[in-house]
């Protein structure tokens, strides 16, 4: 069975317009939350829900003597925790690969919100030196890492996204939103919706979208959220 990815900027739509898709049953479906935050009540390894935990209750840097202490406090031991945040990371990505492949063997149409490759992309991420960790984890990511079959980018500027959500700025939110466009270029199965449409437009080109994808697999059926 086929897997749809929704990728764009916060404030696109990806959420509501999965959401939708499930309670209509379009096709056999099953929602996978494949992005870097650890999902409430979802599917994710304990390290991981551990290393969220330990990351939101670490004292904050707020000041400039404080960050430069923390940047000349890397070494070894800063090496050791990037090694250790590579390893958990890759195996929750993995671990979300592997629920995703079982949800596929099982006859479902799996539903995307966001993708690890396609975040981590070197037309999303910002640009600047980054440590070896981070690099081998991108490296990791675009050589071995599934793509999925489509890619549904919800499109819309970067102010109305701002208007939508209010996080982030403006500039950085167009500057994601041409990194995306730019990436669909290199992206089988890329495909680019207007998000600035009523919802229940966007909903109807979206669904379209899957049904091709699906061919003769595609049925009328009681959606699913993984839990």
């Amino acid at each position: 069975m086929p897997t749809v990815a929704f990728i764009g900027p916060d404030g696109a739509g990806k959420t509501t317009i999965t959401r939708m898709l499930l309670d209509a049953s379009v096709v056999k479906l099953k929602y996978l939350y494949m992005g870097v935050d650890v999902p409430e009540g979802g599917m994710a390894l304990p390290t991981s829900r551990l290393f969220r935990r330990f990351k939101s209750s670490a004292p904050k840097t707020g000041n400039a003597a404080g960050r430069a202490g923390a940047s000349g406090g890397r070494g070894v031991r800063g090496a050791v925790r990037g090694f250790a945040r590579l390893a958990n990371r890759l195996s929750e990505e993995w671990f979300r690969q592997i629920l995703s492949w079982s949800y596929q063997a099982r006859g479902f149409t799996v539903l995307y919100d966001r993708h690890f490759a396609l975040d981590f992309a070197p037309e999303i991420t910002p640009p600047g030196p980054e440590s070896l960790d981070r690099r081998i984890h991108n490296w990791c990511l675009r050589r071995m890492y599934p793509l999925p079959d489509l890619v549904i980018f919800l499109d819309a500027p970067g102010a109305l996204l701002f208007a939508r959500k209010g996080e982030l700025t403006i500039e950085e939110l167009e500057r994601r939103r041409q990194g995306f466009l730019t990436l669909g270029k290199r992206i089988p199965g890329f495909v680019r919706v207007d998000a600035t449409r009523p919802l229940q437009e966007v909903y109807a080109e979206v669904t379209n979208h899957i049904l091709r994808v699906c061919g003769d697999t595609g049925y009328r059926a009681v959606g699913e959220v993984a839990r």
